[in-house]
């Protein structure tokens, strides 16, 4: 797997807050000073609920708010969509791209041949390696790997485990991040005992299941808890867990607080997620955008290094939250996932129990 370097410049919490004021000012938009037309390309469909879920009304949201035009589309797990989304939206005059990448090889071509036509580009929650964005935003990846790392040692306790990890799709940057964070905190424990540990290729929850039943089979069932790199891929072991009669028995970890793995929590099925407020990160880069309509210098609070391309991209980079059974009302306070949804039939009395309304 590639390895991603993130580093930090030296900022006070106050230049993170004045990125509210940075050049996506809606009156400003309206004005006329924003000129041009925006594309977004979110990956796929399936890899997490939230790009169609939370990434695009946000983004939407935004550039309705700032008025200015817009085009988001989804390359549904696709390269050669992804590309030919690419070619259309150049053709049909965006002025700034906001990619979301399936891979660093393709979204660097969109990325080059977008630069060559004059248009920006921003990096959206993925870093291209080897690409020539004019900025990146996302969350701090290796600090989101840090938070499941923590987050399952709190499950696990001190006492010895047998632990797997199911890391994300190799071609993307941000699996690699996470899985690093993770080893940050869990190698140094030394009650524990790594038995297995892949990569499940695209993200995909079947190929999850089928790694995990793998996994499970050559470890006769010892397996105490599983690094999941995301909800979708944690639900996948909580499946083969049930399968084999093991249920609430086995500390699972995920990403992106989903109703699915809030879900999981609430029923002690899954230990913690780690939750990504996507609308700071929309706004974020919906700022950006606007900045480069106006030809204005975005604001950013850090730099992330790109060792394939050799260079620090601009950054703004967030800070992600670890939720588990005490704080996971947190979650639906903020209006990311509906008590509707999560606490839907069985659910009902489990959410009152944690303070859900």
């Amino acid at each position: 797997m590639r390895k991603g370097i993130l580093s930090l410049t030296a900022v006070s919490a106050a230049a993170v807050l004045t990125l509210a004021a940075c050049g996506g000012d809606g009156d400003d938009a309206k004005s006329g000073s924003a000129k041009g037309k925006i594309g977004v390309i979110l990956p796929d469909t399936t890899s997490s609920v939230r790009y169609e879920s939370f990434d695009r009304p946000f983004l939407e949201q935004s550039f309705k708010t700032a008025g200015v035009q817009y085009d988001i589309q989804n390359a549904e797990g696709s390269t050669q969509r992804f590309q030919t989304i690419a070619d259309q939206m150049i053709t049909n005059g965006v002025t700034v791209l906001i990619v979301d990448g399936l891979d660093s090889n393709s979204a660097a071509a969109v990325q080059r041949k977008a630069q060559t036509q004059g248009v920006k580009t921003i990096d959206y929650d993925r870093l291209t390696l080897n690409g020539v964005a004019d900025y990146y935003v996302s969350f701090d990846n290796v600090k989101v790997g840090e938070e499941l790392g923590k987050g399952l040692q709190k499950c696990l306790g001190d006492k010895p485990a047998n632990i797997v990890y199911l890391n994300g799709a190799p071609t993307d940057n941000n699996a690699t991040l996470f899985a690093k964070g993770a080893h940050n905190i869990l190698d140094k424990v030394t009650s524990y005992k790594k038995v297995a540990e892949q990569a499940v290729p695209d993200w995909k929850p079947d190929k999850a299941a089928t790694i995990f039943e793998q996994m499970w089979t050559e470890q006769h069932g010892k397996i105490d808890g599983v690094l999941a790199a995301n909800d979708t891929v944690g639900n996948s072991a909580v499946s083969i867990i049930k399968k084999n009669g093991e249920a609430g028995k086995v500390a699972v970890t995920g990403q992106d607080g989903s109703a699915q793995g809030l879900q999981n929590i609430l029923d002690g099925s899954q230990c913690m997620t780690v939750y990504k407020p996507v609308k700071q990160e929309a706004d974020a880069v919906a700022r950006l955008a606007l900045a480069l309509l106006k030809g204005e210098k975005g604001e950013t609070n850090g730099t992330t290094n790109d060792p394939q391309g050799k260079r620090d991209v601009p950054s703004v980079l967030l800070n992600p939250i670890g939720i588990d059974k005490e704080n996971v009302k947190q979650v639906v306070e903020d209006g990311f996932v509906k008590s509707s949804e999560l606490c839907k039939g069985a659910y009902a009395a489990k959410c009152k129990a944690a303070g859900i309304k």
